[in-house]
């Protein structure tokens, strides 16, 4: 017992984390109706910044740094601006990306938050180099921890530094709690969720309350990760970015309303993620699950969030929500496909080593894309769990082509049949919930899948994945012969795979099927009147994008000829629904300029090949992936705030049922 004590105390300094993670995200979705997937990045900016000033008293900003003294800075003085750092992302992130997209679809917007995430975590090692800050990375000097006190309480150790933590998250939470309950501003931010139209003629500015309560967020998770750094990660450059997770499912648990809620959920999903590891070091704790058992926990809490409390979870009242991308029906052009696929055969025949590589996994990366398209594009449900249904395919083509020795293509159907079933077993909150909430139980599903099972020896051994060689009737269908990186055979053998899937992918959705899918995008109550069984297609499209995922997968495992975790990551997820959705998200052809752009593709080997900018990657495709969504969108809210205060204030005075028509009326002028 006292054992168990003192791990759900340690556990303290990663709940408060999740904590104010949580209570900042339910603080912004009460105040603009923004779930935002980059607060975790925001903190790990912070945290960098922090370190950087401690080591040699740089700043660094985005562009250029500036040296703050001669010589380190104090450790208080540096904190306060490393979290300072964090309050001016979130002002830009507000002023440039979120605020023209208030009137954004939640797709525009989850993709928008997953641009700032992606942007903000590319751009920390690229700013947080040898280069700027005159040391390497790894010589910065840790954050200091708190206090190293301790003290014995029931014959159980206790840090003090842990109970300090708690103790300021709580604050956090309480300080924003009282804004929202007490003070002026913050009633009046809670009545512009209901109808942001009277809070203007009250003369009110809902983007300046907004903007209020994105920096002052910003700060308080820089704040509270700095603080809790030494004791959970140190400089570790992608973690903090993932605890937005974590803190999505405490915020759930707080039905996205409730501060105090969110706070107490995230102390208490640390001391459980504690507990359980302590429990794994025990000889009767099966050995299947000794690792990832921790980050499967937020997905569960998610899943159960989301069905009890999904329909009890408000929406803004007065959110006035712009058209959708149009969606243009695929038809099938005979002449044009077999143009297409005849021209990257015969590039196939003309290049040659690296280049072919390429080329094929553009081509494999052209199908996984496509499934981002039909099931987001198509059906409107925001997955971000592609790359692990990929996985999951890949993974299980090791277990059945080296263990039990089935044959191909026997394996790689049961593959993507297993990513299928995992597809569906996803999907099943997805008849309960869509949009933004649907977005974060996939995320955390994809993380719970990668850190449970990918990452885990018992299932995928670290001595590695080995996959057998495809071969037919006797035929090898290898990716390598002797020196040659990559056979004819087998280029040809996947482009002819993923010809044949997306011309039925192409079929499908040009018939009864795609109808039915665009129905249920386009208003779920109205296709049901209509006859449509919601259910069964929202759980149709799952299963058809995860198999096409899963071939994908299987296809990526072949090429590789052995599998590791790093192929399919919860960041090469996002990075594949970054290029999905600057090709175009709701077309085919999307998917092919997804699948030139997307990691290890064409466009990836022009940067780290042809112009040595490979470390530029990710972050080149973040800004395109922010700029698609936020100046080329059709939904873009150009429309200036003054002009719209000057209409309310001359219109008459209407009923609540007319007013948003009113102002889409206003808007249209």
């Amino acid at each position: 017992m006292n054992d168990l004590l003192q791990f759900a105390v340690i556990g303290f300094s990663t709940g408060a984390v999740y904590a104010v993670l949580g209570s900042s995200l339910v603080s912004l979705y009460v105040a603009t109706g923004v779930i935002n997937f980059a607060q975790g990045s925001v903190a790990l900016w912070a945290v960098w910044q922090t370190a950087g000033l401690r080591t040699n008293g740089v700043l660094v900003l985005p562009v250029g740094s500036v040296q703050l003294g001669s010589g380190p800075m104090d450790v208080w003085p540096a904190v306060l601006i490393g979290a300072a750092s964090g309050l001016v992302w979130s002002l830009l992130a507000h002023l440039l990306v979120f605020r023209p997209l208030r009137r954004a679809p939640e797709l525009g917007q989850v993709v928008a938050s997953v641009g700032v995430m992606l942007f903000i975590q590319a751009l920390v090692p690229l700013r947080f180099n040898a280069g700027t800050l005159g040391t390497e990375p790894s010589s910065l000097i840790p954050l200091p921890t708190l206090t190293s006190e301790v003290f014995t309480l029931g014959g159980t150790t206790i840090a003090v530094s842990n109970l300090i933590l708690a103790a300021a998250a709580i604050t956090v939470a309480l300080a924003l709690a009282g804004y929202f309950r007490f003070t002026r501003m913050g009633i009046a931010t809670r009545a512009g969720a209901e109808d942001e139209q009277a809070l203007r003629l009250m003369g009110y500015s809902p983007d300046r309350l907004a903007a209020f309560m994105w920096g002052a967020t910003g700060f308080a998770s820089g704040l509270i990760v700095i603080l809790a750094a030494p004791a959970i990660g140190g400089l570790d450059p992608t973690s903090y970015m993932l605890y937005v997770v974590p803190a999505l499912a405490v915020a759930l648990v707080g039905r996205l309303t409730s501060i105090g809620v969110a706070c107490g959920a995230g102390l208490a999903l640390g001391s459980v993620q504690q507990i359980l590891l302590f429990l794994t070091a025990k000889s009767w704790w099966p050995s299947w699950a000794q690792a990832g058992v921790g980050d499967a926990i937020p997905f569960l809490i998610v899943v159960v969030a989301l069905f009890l409390l999904g329909r009890g979870i408000p929406e803004r009242g007065a959110r006035d929500v712009g058209a959708q991308a149009p969606v243009r029906v695929p038809r099938l052009r005979p002449l044009w496909t077999a143009a297409l696929v005849a021209g990257t055969a015969v590039a196939i025949v003309l290049t040659t080593g690296q280049w072919r590589f390429s080329l094929v996994m553009s081509i494999i990366l052209t199908l996984i894309a496509a499934s981002v398209v039909l099931l987001t594009g198509f059906l409107g449900q925001i997955s971000l769990t592609t790359m692990a249904f990929a996985g999951a395919a890949g993974f299980a083509l090791s277990k059945l082509t080296t263990n039990v020795g089935v044959p191909f293509p026997l394996s790689m159907l049961l593959s993507a049949l297993t990513a299928t079933a995992l597809g569906i077993v996803v999907g099943v909150p997805a008849l309960r919930i869509r949009g933004a909430q649907l977005a974060v139980a996939t995320i955390a599903a994809a993380l719970a899948i990668e850190s449970f099972v990918f990452n885990n020896p018992a299932m995928t051994p670290y001595t590695g994945n080995l996959i057998a060689d495809p071969s037919l009737f006797g035929f090898s269908l290898a990716v390598r012969q002797g020196t040659d990186l990559i056979t004819l055979r087998f280029s040809f053998m996947v482009l002819v795979i993923v010809a044949v899937l997306l011309i039925a992918m192409t079929r499908l959705l040009s018939g009864a099927t795609g109808r039915a899918f665009l129905a249920v995008r386009s208003n779920e109550r109205a296709a049901a009147a209509a006859g449509v069984n919601v259910p069964a297609v929202k759980l149709l499209g799952f299963a058809l994008a995860s198999f096409l995922a899963g071939v994908g997968g299987c296809l990526i495992g072949y090429s590789r000829g052995q599998l590791s975790a790093a192929s399919f990551t919860v960041l090469v997820g996002l990075a594949v629904l970054a290029t999905t959705y600057v090709g175009d998200i709701t077309r085919i052809s999307g998917a092919i300029l997804a699948g030139v752009a997307g990691p290890l593709g064409l466009l990836y080997l022009v940067f780290t090949q042809t112009i040595d900018l490979g470390h530029y990657y990710t972050l080149v495709v973040a800004a395109a992936m922010l700029l698609r969504v936020v100046v080329f969108a059709p939904h873009r809210d150009a429309v200036p705030e003054w002009l719209l205060v000057r209409r309310a204030r001359r219109a008459p005075a209407q009923p609540p049922a007319t007013a948003a028509h009113a102002r889409e009326s206003a808007d249209v002028r």
